[in-house]
C-alpha cells in the first residue's frame, strides 16, 4: 500500500507551505482511487488520531492486497489538522479542489468535523466520519453518514446506560454531581444526563462546565465533594479526564457510582499512567476485548494493529477508536463495491439504503446519517493495581456492564475502594 501524508499548516496549506510526502507516490498511471482527510497527529487529539490513521492504513493494505477497488489501487491522501478545528476548512478545501480527492472522510471528533462540514456540503461531497456526535442534527445533510455508537438522540440516549448502572447499587442513589468541559461532544453528555436524573430519581446538587484551557481540578473537585453526591458523572476530554482523576485520587474522592463520559481513559498511555486511579471507574466506550464484542474480524485487525503499534509509537491496545476506524474505510469500500463507480450521489444513495458488515459488527444509517440503532457501551475498569497493559489486551479488566446484550460481567462498587 502506498500513501501519500502530508503534514496540514492550517491556512498555511494554501499558500503551498507543505512538507515532502512521507511515502513514496503511486504512479500517475496506476490511477488510484484517492481518499482524503485531515487528521490530528499532533496536538491534544492526536494520541487518537494517530491510531486512527494507522488502522485506516492497515485497512487500505488489507485492501490492495486484495487487488484494490474497482480494479483500481487505494491512495491515502492525509494532512495533520493539528487538532484545531480553526485548520479544518482550508484543509479540505484544499482536499477536494487542489488535490482533486475522489472521496472525502473525516478527521477524528465532533469538535474537529463540524468545521469541515461546509465545505463538503458545498461540493456536494458523500462524507463518513469518524467520532462525531450530532454534528448533522441541525444540518441534517443527506450525504452524512456517522461511524459512531451515540445514535440519533443524543439528549435521550447517551448518558442512560450510566444511570442504568445505578439501578446495579445495592442502596438506591438520591443524588448526582455533573461537570463538563465546554464543548459540543461534553455538553451533550451532560444534556444527557439532566435530562434523564429525574427518571432515575436522582437530585442534581452540583453542575459546572469548565474552559478547556482548565489545568488545576483541585478547587473543582473539592467543591464536588462538599456537595456530597451519591453518584458524580464527569464529561471530559484528554488531557483533562488525567487532570481530573488525579485530583480526584489526590483528595480521596469516592462515589458509589463514578465516572460518566469521560474520553481519555480508552487510551493505553492513559490507562498505564494512571494505572490503580482507575480502579472501580464506569465510564462511556465503544469496544471492550469481552467475549460479547468478539465480531467476525476484529481479533485479525487487532493482531495487525499491535503488531505495528510500537514502531508507530501510537496506541499499543487499539481497544477504542481502533477497530471503528478500520470498518469507517469498510463501509466506504462495501457502498463502492455495491455501486460499481465513484459517483457522491451513488455512494450516498446506497449508505442510506443498505446496511454494512464491519469489524465492529453489523451496522445500519438512520435518516441523519448516525447509527439506526446506538451502542453506547459503559464499562468498569476492575482489578486494576499497577499500570502494566497486558491485562487489556484479555477480558474481565474492561467489564461491560451496558447495554444488557453485551454485558460481562457486574458492577464493583464504590469507586474509590482499595483494588
Amino acid at each position: 500500500m502506498t500513501e501519500l501524508t502530508r503534514r496540514g499548516l492550517g491556512r498555511a496549506a494554501l499558500a503551498g507551505a507543505l512538507t515532502a510526502s512521507a511515502f513514496p507516490a503511486i504512479a500517475q498511471d496506476s490511477n488510484p482511487i484517492r481518499i482524503g482527510y485531515s487528521m490530528s497527529l499532533s496536538g491534544g487529539l492526536a494520541a487518537n488520531g494517530r491510531s486512527a490513521l494507522l488502522a485506516q492504513r492497515i485497512w487500505a493494505e488489507d485492501v490492495n492486497a486484495r487487488g484494490g477497488l474497482l480494479g483500481r489501487p487505494v491512495q491515502l491522501v492525509t494532512y495533520d489538522d493539528q487538532s484545531n478545528p480553526a485548520n479544518v476548512p482550508s484543509l479540505y478545501t484544499k482536499l477536494i479542489d487542489v488535490d482533486k480527492v475522489d472521496i472525502v472522510t473525516s478527521p477524528y471528533a465532533t469538535a474537529m468535523i463540524a468545521p469541515s462540514m461546509p465545505v463538503v456540503m458545498q461540493r456536494g461531497m458523500t462524507y463518513v466520519s469518524l467520532f462525531g456526535a450530532g454534528v448533522n442534527e441541525r444540518l441534517k445533510y443527506n450525504r452524512y453518514f456517522s461511524m459512531n455508537v451515540t445514535g440519533d438522540d443524543i439528549k435521550g440516549t447517551y448518558a442512560r446506560g450510566f444511570l442504568e448502572c445505578t439501578k446495579m447499587l445495592p442502596n438506591p442513589p438520591r443524588t448526582i454531581s455533573i461537570l463538563a468541559v465546554d464543548n459540543d461532544f461534553a455538553q451533550r453528555a451532560a444534556e444527557s444526563v439532566r435530562t434523564l436524573a429525574r427518571e432515575y430519581g436522582l437530585r442534581i446538587v452540583y453542575d459546572r462546565s469548565y474552559p478547556p484551557s482548565t489545568v488545576d481540578f483541585t478547587p473543582t473537585v473539592r467543591a464536588i465533594q462538599a456537595a456530597r453526591p451519591d453518584v458524580v458523572f464527569f464529561a471530559s476530554y484528554p488531557p483533562d479526564s488525567n487532570g481530573i482523576l488525579r485530583a480526584v485520587s489526590e483528595l480521596r474522592m469516592t462515589a458509589a457510582l463514578f465516572g460518566g463520559g469521560m474520553i481519555g481513559p480508552q487510551i493505553a498511555a492513559v490507562q498505564a499512567q494512571l494505572g490503580p486511579i482507575l480502579n472501580n471507574l464506569v465510564n462511556w466506550d465503544v469496544y471492550s476485548p469481552e467475549p460479547t464484542m468478539k465480531f467476525p474480524g476484529v481479533d485479525a485487525f487487532q493482531e495487525k494493529y499491535r503488531a505495528r503499534a510500537p514502531q508507530e509509537q501510537t496506541d499499543v491496545l487499539g481497544n477504542y477508536l481502533q477497530p471503528y476506524a478500520y470498518a469507517q474505510m469498510q463501509v466506504v469500500e462495501q457502498a463502492l463495491a455495491r455501486t460499481g463507480k465513484v459517483d457522491q450521489a451513488a455512494l450516498a444513495e446506497d449508505m442510506r439504503a443498505n446496511s454494512f458488515g464491519t469489524i465492529v459488527g453489523d451496522i445500519r444509517f438512520s435518516a441523519l446519517g448516525e447509527w439506526a440503532k446506538e451502542r453506547n457501551l459503559f464499562v468498569q475498569f476492575q482489578n486494576i493495581t499497577d499500570g502494566d497493559l497486558e491485562k487489556y489486551r484479555k477480558p474481565g479488566t474492561k467489564v461491560i456492564l451496558y447495554p444488557p446484550e453485551l454485558k460481562s460481567g457486574s458492577l464493583k462498587t464504590p469507586y474509590g475502594a482499595p483494588a
